[in-house]
């Protein structure tokens, strides 16, 4: 069974094709019927040059009059058949050019020859006075150069309704790419809620044994990252000093938790406060060296928050010791906790490849975790954005 975003997709797709061509700039008959003019004045150009150098007597007025009607007619039966019949140009099948649209072209060839004539009754004398007998004559001595005209038009035009309807699907393609992006990216984050809610009620209760006073800090500092949380509402990108904001108030609820055993450090580039950074992106790193590094000393706990800039690109390095890497983490944090593999996915998403996430031991039983993507400045700090949309 196809997944959700597929059938989406596709069935987005058939309302395009479904929908009638869209008109480009180059079919208005304000830019198209001169267009064909112009180049039906191009081939007089050529012919009159020729006529020259063969010392034929032909008049440069005469040329470029026969040629510019012709071409000026044919510009317009052209826009009249795509505002008529653009969708069948669009469509035709293999059967339907052999039965309809090759014999259409003969009679449109026709019917050129006949508007034709009268405009010129000055010509073709040689051949008779005879309306009929000129278009006869005009008709098959011209045929082959009409169908190809005709038949170059359509093939012409065929091919650039193929190109807009190929470039809406790329569009719509492209949008449905972006929804989807952000409904993970949404998910992930609906994921990490009740995972920090969890495993602070959890240390919340463990204080409540020991420490009421710190037990109900922590509550406080609780009842502030939710109100932050909520505050954010479904914006994705936030400005780094809300970010910062959000993580200096969980460091806050982490030292009364693990008072006197950890020291801490936050260094932040003040020309990066407006840079755009994943909403959520430190705090579940740091929940992780405490739960899997700084949880397991007594005391000389030490935790180093760097975020600076290198060159357009915004780095942020956590680094903690206590417990080393298990072997064969290095590199790949998906085996030391939900929130480093949340973190990475959500990278991905908003980045694609222009991301890195790495997790290292620097160090006997001290690890950092290091990441990097574009860096991003904006002075509207409700910029809700994601990598593919506005």
């Amino acid at each position: 069974m196809p997944e959700p975003e597929n059938q989406a997709e596709e069935s987005k797709i058939r309302e395009i094709e479904r929908e009638p061509p869209k008109r480009s700039a180059l079919t208005h008959p304000a830019f198209f019927i001169p267009a064909f003019t112009l180049l039906g004045l191009l081939f007089a150009a050529q012919e009159w040059n020729n006529a020259r150098h063969l010392d034929l007597q032909i008049g440069a007025l005469a040329v470029f009059e026969s040629w510019g009607a012709q071409y000026f007619l044919w510009g317009v039966i052209w826009w009249v058949l795509l505002r008529r019949f653009g969708r069948f140009i669009q469509e035709a099948t293999r059967l339907q050019m052999l039965t309809i649209v090759l014999p259409a072209g003969l009679a449109i060839c026709w019917l050129e020859e006949m508007v034709w004539i009268p405009l010129f009754p000055q010509y073709m004398r040689d051949y008779g006075t005879q309306y009929w007998t000129r278009v006869v004559h005009e008709y098959f001595g011209d045929l082959v150069e009409s169908m190809a005209i005709y038949w170059g038009g359509f093939f012409f035009f065929r091919g650039v309704a193929y190109y807009h309807q190929l470039r809406e699907k790329e569009r719509v393609a492209s949008q449905l790419e972006a929804q989807l992006a952000k409904a993970k990216i949404a998910a992930l984050r609906m994921q990490l809620n009740p995972h920090f809610l969890f495993n602070t009620m959890n240390g919340i209760s463990s204080l409540m044994r020991s420490d009421i006073e710190a037990a109900d800090s922590m509550l406080e500092h609780l009842s502030s990252l939710l109100r932050m949380t909520l505050e954010r509402g479904d914006v994705q990108l936030i400005p780094l000093h809300d970010e910062i904001d959000f993580t200096e108030t969980y460091l806050s609820m982490q030292d009364r938790r693990y008072a006197g055993r950890v020291t801490r450090v936050l260094s932040v580039d003040p020309e990066l406060h407006d840079a755009l950074v994943p909403a959520m992106i430190l705090q579940p790193i740091i929940e992780n060296a405490y739960a899997h590094g700084l949880s397991k000393l007594d005391r000389g706990g030490m935790l180093s928050i760097e975020v600076g800039r290198d060159g357009q690109r915004l780095t942020a390095s956590i680094t903690n010791n206590g417990v080393g890497l298990k072997p064969g983490v290095n590199e790949n944090p998906n085996g030391h906790g939900f929130g480093l593999a949340n973190v990475k996915d959500r990278l991905r998403l908003h980045y694609g490849d222009d991301c890195s996430f790495s997790i290292r031991e620097i160090e006997r039983n001290q690890v950092r975790v290091s990441l990097s993507f574009p860096l991003q400045l904006s002075a509207n700090s409700a910029a809700g954005l994601t990598r593919y949309g506005d």
